[in-house]
């Protein structure tokens, strides 16, 4: 009897069963054949091309079962990697996703019996995070790629410095609190006493410091001698309070304009956009294909902050890209570059040099009041001119 047709109702319902997962005791790894019933892998295994697989299987078990669990592994990492980066995440979950796939490698052929083994052999090597809790295991990728530990150093290094200039400029503003402080006249305290009538007759008399119509020996014995005292006291400091009410308010007003000052530096200078015209930049986003990866562009327009519109260097396209899909381009020495974050934002300058282990360049400024400067910036914060 001869072949169906391709379009015939028999060759599209065969196709049908053969299309995604099968029955994992009817496929052999050895072949990569796939049967879907158990006479068809009988057949097969009856096959002279079974035989022969087999036949150079048992002169080396070992590299075929090296071999399958290699590309196991390989592959399993991967998709954690693309699929869930660092999260924590159930082992099933991942394996699940990862026998979607037709073409996967099965598990029966590699050296690991159980997800569970595998799970915990993964743990061993230092390859994934794992642990176990009553709903079963979890793993965490750990990412040991350069470029990310790299990017994870640069932004410890930048939490530090941030808290080593908070802790200078509170000690400063500590210091001048402290001697503001100390310039100032001790206030003297108020002593408060009970009030008390000598005879039921008698009244009690209040002096608040305004017009009063009793005299001073009614006033005396009125008021007892520690509410003298108190009233001395407060027109002891009323005198003295033209002389030293205006020195006190320039000591206050000073301390307050540095206060002032420095919570104006604590502000930060930083924006979370960093695009403008006239400057190099180099894609970095992998969707536009090879010919755009790692190629320079020149930023023609700047689109709601985050949207440039750039120009390719070598090929003269027309691209739209969003921020995180390019980076800064650190030129040689001597050359011109824009800033473009931080206190010296929009100020162009001189590139002098670049410390590769600060991850930094020295640039002296050559625009603004304060052109001729020599600052040091960290390289996300300046790119070559365009």
């Amino acid at each position: 009897m001869g072949k169906a047709d391709f379009l015939s109702p028999k060759a599209i319902g065969n196709r049908i069963k053969a299309k995604g997962l099968q029955k994992l005791r009817w496929y052999c790894q050895m072949c990569q054949k796939q049967c879907r019933d158990e006479n068809g892998f009988k057949c097969h295994c009856m096959s002279e091309s079974h035989q022969r697989q087999l036949l150079l299987a048992s002169e080396n078990p070992n590299q075929f079962m090296s071999y399958f669990s290699e590309e196991f592994k390989n592959d399993f990492l991967e998709l954690i990697r693309r699929r869930f980066g660092t999260k924590r995440i159930h082992n099933n979950i991942v394996y699940n996703e990862y026998i979607s796939n037709r073409e996967h490698v099965h598990m029966n052929s590699t050296q690991w019996e159980t997800l569970t083994d595998f799970t915990k052999w993964l743990g061993r090597e230092g390859l994934c995070k794992v642990d176990e809790t009553p709903k079963g295991w979890y793993i965490q990728y750990i990412d040991r790629d350069p470029e990310t530990i790299r990017r994870q150093e640069e932004l410890e290094k930048k939490k530090r410095q941030d808290l080593d200039d908070e802790e200078r400029s509170a000690k400063f503003i500590e210091e001048q609190v402290r001697r503001g402080r100390e310039g100032k006249e001790p206030e003297e305290e108020p002593v408060f006493t009970e009030l008390k009538r000598e005879s039921e007759e008698e009244k009690v008399a209040f002096n608040l410091g305004g017009g009063s119509s009793l005299g001073p020996s009614k006033a005396s014995a009125s008021l007892g001698p520690s509410a003298l005292k108190v009233a001395a006291a407060s027109t002891k400091r009323k005198d003295h309070s033209h002389s030293s009410d205006s020195k006190d308010k320039k000591k206050k007003s000073a301390l307050d304009e540095i206060i002032e000052m420095e919570e104006q530096k604590k502000k930060p200078v930083r924006s979370d956009n960093w695009l403008r015209p006239d400057i190099v930049v180099k894609v970095v986003t992998k969707r536009l294909g090879d010919k755009y990866y790692k190629k320079k562009a020149v930023i023609r327009e700047v689109q709601n902050k985050y949207t440039a519109v750039v120009k390719m260097v070598d090929s003269g396209d027309k691209l739209k890209l969003d921020q995180s899909h390019v980076e800064t381009v650190i030129p040689a020495p001597g050359k011109r570059v824009v800033v473009l974050n931080g206190q010296y934002r929009d100020v162009e300058a001189v590139l002098e040099g670049i410390d590769e282990k600060k991850f930094s360049g020295t640039l002296i400024l050559d625009s603004g009041h304060m052109k001729g400067k020599r600052v040091e910036i960290p390289y996300e914060d300046f790119s070559k001119q365009a």
